[in-house]
């Protein structure tokens, strides 16, 4: 628990201080309730929130959901959608379907994986910069600074040209590079929560620096964090699509929503072939835009400016 929430008085007696401490884990539960009912009366966040669970399973369950093969040729080159398959092929017979449903899963992995490496980079450097402040903060701002300066696509096509464009090797690009943004909300959010009476005291205390940070300052940052967190999910799978529509993603034959687009570079594919890139574009926007609705319903939630 925080110490902001903690209120025991030396002399209070103790049956006194178990009930303060019950209340203020009450008043944290009823907080999480107000949250939770604030965002299922959104109903965008809902709906993307439904969009965003079947995506997770159909990941989750791919080698049950997917009817053939993602990556065995059991058909013609780019057959039209059928009874056997669904979606149709791919220019080398593979089922479209099938490699659609796998593709989810890097998506996922790519988003959630890049996401979690700049948060946790974001979230250290931006506490540290807002907590000791002075030539720290100064450095580690200069530093992101520079980091915020480059263009971000080109930096990355270039790592991802010398590394090699794997799976893995993307995650780590975009989680490296993300940082930047995360960083400067939490130290805007430490620079103010570090001047409450709650942390001084802490500090007279003698509570140790990692305590003061992450057990009572960070668990205050949580909901800009989480918000910023959710957009950039949707963020590194936009990131990942593009770079795998230009070929420098994840490499065939696993099946990716970026390289199965690559067919629409074609004209020919564009107009007379729309089974090959209408599916994974689709999923793509659904993804998207499922994830930027939780966020909107997120964000709204947890403002403590809204009126229960």
């Amino acid at each position: 628990m925080s110490i902001s929430n903690l209120k025991v008085e030396k002399d209070m007696p103790l049956n006194h201080s178990v009930l303060t401490v019950q209340e203020q884990l009450g008043e944290e539960e009823s907080y999480l309730k107000l949250v939770r009912k604030r965002f299922f009366k959104h109903k965008l966040a809902v709906v993307g929130l439904v969009i965003f669970s079947i995506i997770v399973l159909l990941a989750v369950f791919a080698p049950l959901i997917a009817p053939h093969n993602p990556y065995s040729v059991d058909g013609e080159f780019a057959a039209k959608p059928s009874a056997q398959h669904i979606l149709g092929t791919d220019e080398v017979g593979r089922d479209l379907f099938s490699r659609l449903i796998y593709a989810s899963r890097v998506s996922l992995v790519v988003g959630v994986g890049a996401t979690a490496i700049y948060v946790a980079i974001g979230t250290i450097l931006g506490a540290i910069a807002g907590y000791f402040g002075k030539w720290i903060d100064n450095v580690i701002m200069r530093i992101t600074d520079v980091f915020m300066s480059f263009p971000y696509l080109m930096v990355i096509l270039v790592l991802v040209s010398v590394i090699g464009p794997k799976l893995y090797n993307i995650v780590l690009v975009l989680g490296v590079l993300g940082w930047p943004s995360i960083a400067r909300i939490v130290r805007g959010s430490v620079l103010s929560i570090k001047e409450m009476e709650y942390i001084k005291a802490g500090v007279a205390l003698g509570y140790s620096t990692p305590k003061i940070v992450f057990q009572h300052i960070l668990p205050n940052c949580l909901g800009p964090i989480i918000v910023n967190a959710t957009f950039g999910i949707a963020s590194a799978i936009i990131m990942e699509a593009s770079l795998s529509f230009l070929g420098m993603g994840v490499q065939p034959p696993i099946a990716s929503w970026g390289n199965m687009l690559t067919q629409a570079q074609s004209l020919t594919v564009l107009s007379s072939q729309p089974w090959l890139w209408i599916p994974p574009g689709l999923m793509i926007l659904l993804a998207v835009v499922s994830i930027n609705f939780m966020g909107d319903g997120l964000r709204d939630a947890m403002d403590p400016k809204r009126i229960r």
